[in-house]
């Protein structure tokens, strides 16, 4: 009889176990795959601003600088996306993904507002649109750093509850990085206004 209920004990630690093990690979895996979406828009951003950029060229001939600047910041925030897709959550990864992209928030908002000295730019059929896209592209960017965060804060706070926090340890899950906006400014969507 003792033998069974030992054995029954046993059984249940399994589970119970099992199912602390599976609940943090879930919420891992969660995290992961909003950062994915947050991958989705970023990698549309930084589509959508080449043809941006060369779209203004045209007008804004004497702007070169800002410009340049716009495809720089581009060039950092690729590269951060690129360490970030790499390990999502490591926290060395998520501050140069948020450094890049409050770079290039900064250069974004200072070629809108050269722009809107250059009327025939902004009335520019495909600078609207591509501003319209990247409006929409930017409220979406917030919505998946929103979901990616959420998930980051679930998975930390399941890893590090009690009896979790043993397991987590055992089997090395790490804590998660949310992703940090550095900056009041870049915590806002670029404003794109050809009005």
């Amino acid at each position: 009889m003792s033998l069974l209920i030992l054995l029954i004990i046993i059984i249940a630690a399994v589970v119970f176990f099992v199912g602390i093990y599976n609940g943090l690979v879930t919420a891992r895996n969660n995290y992961k795959n909003a950062f994915a979406q947050i991958d989705v828009q970023l990698q549309r951003r930084y589509d959508l601003i080449p043809n941006l950029v060369e779209t203004a060229k045209a007008y804004m001939k004497h702007e070169r600088e800002t410009l340049e600047a716009v495809i720089a910041a581009r060039g950092a925030a690729v590269s951060g996306l690129s360490a970030a897709k790499a390990n999502p959550g490591d926290a060395q990864a998520m501050q140069q993904l948020s450094g890049g992209e409050n770079q290039l928030t900064q250069t974004l908002g200072r070629l809108f507002a050269v722009a809107e000295s250059y009327p025939d730019l902004k009335a520019n059929q495909t600078m609207m649109q591509l501003s319209e896209e990247l409006t929409s592209t930017e409220n979406k960017v917030a919505f998946a750093r929103q979901a990616y965060n959420d998930g980051v804060m679930y998975y930390n706070n399941k890893r590090e509850v009690f009896p979790n926090s043993f397991v987590a340890n055992m089997y090395n899950f790490a804590p998660a990085a949310p992703w940090e906006v550095e900056t009041p400014e870049a915590k806002k969507a670029v404003k794109v206004s050809f009005s």
